[in-house]
């Protein structure tokens, strides 16, 4: 059969291995965010602590995904708990990275001006700093996302969700009549999901970011 012919036949496993691919990077975006901008605050105000936080996130980078879910498996088993971990940690780096140049990238003269109202360090930090330093964050979010779409992928090995699961079965039977398309609709689909997640980032930027910033 040809390639549209096996999607007509496939597309309601492929639209659950869709949304299974999609859920995964979208919560492991979240706790990466979450860490990474947690990092961030805590190491950028020292220059030792923020190169020592950007070189052990990009340490991180080095390890090929695949054996990190391979090492990942006696640890934690197949399934959902190695595709977790390793999205999360493969996302933290250019949220680390931003995160610290935003909030190094905040006019001092405004925190001055925080400060001498009376705000307290913590809500010059939520006010201030944070929102000033949100373009550059979002934009490391988004290049993490980007990452992660791919890296999600290679989870099928240790029996982890998504559009990688018919990407593998498709290397796995290759000779056979639909392998071809068992790659290239898993391949398609994770195109389609970074594209539709970027626009997304798109939208939120613009309803987040004032107009003076982005300028």
């Amino acid at each position: 059969m040809n390639f549209w012919e096996y999607l007509g036949n496939r597309h309601q496993q492929l639209l659950t291995d869709a949304y299974q691919h999609a859920s995964a990077v979208f919560q492991c975006m979240v706790l990466a965010t979450l860490v990474g901008v947690l990092i961030g605050v805590v190491t950028y105000r020292s220059d030792w602590a923020g190169n020592l936080a950007t070189t052990a996130t990009s340490t991180v980078l080095t390890i090929p995904s695949l054996a990190m879910i391979g090492l990942l498996i006696p640890v934690v088993g197949l399934g959902v708990p190695p595709t977790v971990i390793t999205l999360t940690l493969y996302g933290l780096l250019p949220i680390v990275r931003n995160a610290i140049v935003g909030l190094r990238g905040v006019d001092p003269a405004l925190v001055d001006a925080a400060r001498g109202i009376g705000m307290s360090r913590p809500l010059r930090l939520l006010r201030v700093e944070l929102p000033l330093a949100w373009p550059p964050i979002l934009t490391g979010i988004r290049v993490s996302t980007q990452m992660l779409m791919g890296i999600a992928a290679i989870a099928a090995y240790a029996s982890g969700p998504g559009l990688g699961n018919e990407i593998f079965r498709g290397l796995a039977s290759l000779g056979s009549k639909n392998a071809l398309n068992q790659v290239l609709a898993g391949t398609l689909g994770i195109i389609v999901l970074a594209l539709l997640f970027d626009a997304a980032y798109v939208l939120i930027g613009r309803l987040t970011i004032p107009r003076g910033i982005r300028v």
